[in-house]
C-alpha cells in the first residue's frame, strides 16, 4: 500500500467512523432528551465527513487517471478492496466506541445547552480539560448487548435487510461506477456519473424506510412507550447490519448479474444503447451491433 492509497482509505475510513458514530447520537439524544440539540451538534461531525468524501472522490479518480495514462491494467481492483476493508474496519472501531462517544456527546449536549456556544463547547473539549476527562468516561460496549440481542419491539427484520442493503450500495456507489470507468476508459466520465444513480437507491432506502422507523422507536423511547434497553437492541442490530453492509459492498463490487457495473460497456444494455442512439445517431447504433 502506498502513500496515496494510504491517504485515501484514511479518508474512507472517517467517513465510515462517524456514520457509525451516528448511531450514538440517537442514545445521547434519548438519555438528555434533547434530541433537536444532539441532531444539531452531530452536524459538526457531518461536516467533517462529508469534507473527507469530498476529498476522497478526486484523489481516487486521479489514481485511476494515472493508472490508465501508464496502461496499468491490473492491480485497481485490490486497491477498492483495500478501501472496502478500511469501510469494515471503520465500522466496528464505531460500534466499539458507541458507549464511550454516547457519554461523550450527553455531556458535549448539556455543556451547550447551558453556554450556547459552539466555540466555548469546542474549546473545552479540547484545551479545558475535556480530553483529561475522557479517560473517566470512557467504557467498552457491554458483552450482553451483542450476546443476548434479539429483534425486539420495534425494530422488525426487513428494517434490518434494508439497512444492509442501503449501506452496502451506498458503501460501493463511488467505487463501483469509478472501476467501471477504469475497466472501459472510453466510457469513464459517463460512468463516473452512475454513482448517483447507485447512492440515490441506498439514499431512497435510508430516507424513506430506515430513518423514519428509527426516527419513530426514538421519540416512543422519549415519551416512555419503548424502554431505553430495548431501543439499545435496535441500535446494536442496526450497527451489526451496518458492518454486514460493509461486508456486502465486497461481493457488489464486481457483480457478475449486473453488467452496469461488471463490465461499464453501456451499450450492452437495451436502454443505454436507445440514449446514445437519441443523442449520437449513427454512433448509437453501431454501439449496438
Amino acid at each position: 500500500m502506498d502513500i496515496q492509497l494510504a491517504i485515501i482509505c484514511a479518508l474512507t475510513f472517517v467517513i465510515h467512523l462517524i456514520g457509525t458514530l451516528a448511531y450514538a447520537v440517537r442514545i445521547a439524544g434519548v438519555r438528555t432528551r434533547r434530541i433537536a440539540i444532539s441532531f444539531a451538534l452531530f452536524n459538526i461531525l457531518v461536516l467533517v465527513s462529508r469534507t473527507s468524501n469530498s476529498f476522497q472522490g478526486p484523489f481516487l479518480a486521479k489514481r485511476i487517471e494515472e493508472n490508465i495514462g501508464r496502461g496499468v491494467t491490473h492491480g485497481l481492483l485490490a486497491d477498492f478492496r483495500w478501501l472496502l476493508l478500511s469501510a469494515t474496519i471503520a465500522t466496528l472501531v464505531g460500534a466499539f466506541l458507541i458507549p464511550t462517544f454516547q457519554r461523550v456527546f450527553s455531556r458535549a449536549v448539556l455543556h451547550f445547552q447551558l453556554h450556547r456556544s459552539i466555540p466555548r463547547l469546542l474549546l473545552r473539549g479540547f484545551f479545558r480539560g475535556g480530553l483529561s476527562q475522557l479517560k473517566d468516561i470512557a467504557t467498552i460496549p457491554v458483552a450482553a448487548n451483542v450476546t443476548q440481542m434479539r429483534i425486539g419491539h420495534g425494530i422488525t427484520p426487513w428494517v434490518i435487510v434494508l439497512n444492509v442493503a442501503a449501506v452496502a450500495l451506498w458503501t460501493i456507489g463511488v467505487f463501483a461506477s469509478l472501476y467501471a470507468g477504469y475497466l472501459n476508459p472510453e466510457l469513464r466520465v459517463t460512468s463516473s456519473t452512475l454513482s448517483s444513480v447507485v447512492n440515490g437507491m441506498a439514499t431512497i432506502m435510508m430516507f424513506v424506510f430506515i430513518d423514519p422507523h428509527m426516527s419513530v422507536m426514538t421519540d416512543d423511547v422519549v415519551e416512555g412507550k419503548t424502554s431505553e434497553p430495548q431501543f439499545r437492541k435496535a441500535i446494536v442490530w442496526l450497527v451489526g447490519s451496518r458492518v454486514a453492509g460493509t461486508l456486502l459492498a465486497q461481493v457488489l463490487l464486481v457483480p457478475g448479474p449486473w453488467p452496469l457495473f461488471s463490465s461499464p460497456r453501456l451499450c450492452s444494455s437495451g436502454a443505454a444503447s436507445l440514449i446514445f442512439e437519441g443523442f449520437h445517431g449513427d454512433r448509437g447504433k453501431a454501439c449496438r451491433s
